[in-house]
């Protein structure tokens, strides 16, 4: 395929770029839908005139329906979208960033989505839509799916659809009451179980705890029990986060926040605070999984994208287990920028 669109690139550049066009349109509102045409040309950075041209000419070939409350994709404009995903992503080099960043990062598996994240709303979804489609090539009967907060995992819960697995069991990764709702492990588990035709369990714990607080609440019976069904988890789902924005999100102690800037802190997964070369130099003592944890969990995914993230990736990938990092372009570009720059 390599071969083939190195030849298109010379012989029909503007049919590929025609392409890349009206793909990037119909992959917006599938997205997004129902969208308004402003709305569609702000997330396209095209401009309302050339996209009405593209919607009459879409509309035309039955691709999306176009009523008074926005546009939608039909069924036929998503048999397009998904015959053309992996097409688009040789023509756009996707491909070629998935081989670099899993020599780079040392991992076996790789998915990367167009886009930045920091900058557009709806590329965080393609993240979740990636995930969601590989979720569904690995899960079986009987899993429990292990799943953190975050505003990147609740844009994978908003992207769920049903597993048609029975006796799939979503359980929060760790506590995490005082945290916004709807960025809570709780409540993204709860999602994620109800679009998904599964069952969940919610662990009503603070994070962080002291250790006192700690140790009583271990030995909670209901508490316990919840614990040991997250410590079986056959999937984990996480996310990365940048280590000054995550202390910062968390009411972090002035003291701790100090200690994270003296010890140049990266990256934060799972209450772990990572520096460049994934060493650990700050751990919250929360109630979930613990790194060691994921060592014995047969699959673990990371979902993180974001130029902004790109160092707190890396920093993870140094030490952290993973077998499928899901990310976007900007991310990717940045880490590769990096290394190169070492």
């Amino acid at each position: 395929m390599r071969e083939l669109i190195d030849l298109q690139k010379k012989l029909l550049p503007d049919v590929l770029e025609i392409m890349q066009q009206r793909y990037a349109i119909l992959r917006s509102i599938d997205l997004l839908q129902p969208i308004g045409r402003r709305g569609l040309a702000d997330n396209t950075n095209m401009t309302e005139r050339s996209v009405r041209g593209e919607i009459d000419l879409l509309q035309h070939q039955d691709l999306i329906q176009v009523t008074a409350k926005g546009m939608y994709i039909s069924e036929e404009g998503k048999v397009v979208l998904e015959s053309l995903a992996s097409f688009m992503g040789e023509i756009m080099g996707l491909r070629v960033l998935e081989e670099q960043l899993q020599d780079t990062l040392s991992i076996s598996n790789v998915i990367v989505v167009p886009g930045n994240s920091d900058a557009y709303g709806w590329v965080k979804q393609e993240l979740g839509k990636a995930c969601i489609a590989f979720l569904k090539t690995i899960v079986g009967e009987d899993s429990t799916i292990a799943v953190t907060g975050g505003t990147t995992m609740a844009a994978v819960a908003s992207m769920m659809t049903p597993l048609n697995k029975e006796g799939t069991l979503f359980v929060p990764a760790r506590g995490g009451i005082g945290e916004k709702v709807e960025n809570q492990a709780n409540t993204i588990a709860a999602e994620m179980a109800r679009k998904a035709n599964g069952d969940y369990r919610l662990l009503y714990v603070p994070d962080p705890l002291s250790e006192s607080a700690y140790q009583s609440i271990i030995q909670e019976p209901s508490i316990n029990e919840t614990l040991e069904q997250i410590k079986s988890a056959t999937i984990a789902l996480h996310g990365v986060g940048d280590a000054l924005t995550m202390a910062h999100r968390r009411k972090t102690s002035e003291t701790v926040v100090k200690k994270l800037k003296e010890n140049q802190a990266m990256s934060e997964a799972f209450g772990y605070y990572f520096d460049s070369e994934g060493d650990v130099v700050h751990k919250v003592r929360t109630v979930g999984i613990q790194l060691e944890d994921l060592k014995k969990i047969p699959y673990v995914i990371t979902i993180a994208g974001g130029e902004s993230k790109a160092q707190a990736i890396a920093s993870f990938f140094k030490q952290g287990k993973s077998d499928l990092l899901i990310t976007d372009e900007a991310a990717a570009e940045e880490i590769l920028r990096g290394t190169t720059s070492l």
